[in-house]
């Protein structure tokens, strides 16, 4: 059954497509707020930060599993294509 996943890891395992926040940009927002708790600062006091880079991947393999066409557009938009 085709589906969109929140995370990039289940389509290289072979789901058809994601979208969702980059895991590794995340970390890095993270780091500086650990710093600064580490350092002192209360939890309370620090803003809350949303996501700031989501991305698209798409696995042809699957889609052509499936027996599904995807759009040159949606191609040509995702961040990466699993062929």
């Amino acid at each position: 059954m085709p589906a969109v996943y929140s995370w990039r890891f289940f389509v290289t395992a072979g789901g058809l497509m994601s979208y969702g926040i980059d895991i590794v940009d995340s970390f890095k927002q993270a780091a500086p707020y650990v710093d600064r708790i580490l350092r002192g600062a209360r939890p309370a006091d620090l803003p809350v930060q949303a996501p700031t880079k989501y991305e698209t991947v798409v696995n042809l393999k699957t889609a052509k599993a499936l027996g599904l066409e995807v759009p040159p557009s949606l191609l040509v938009r995702a961040d990466e294509v699993i062929e």
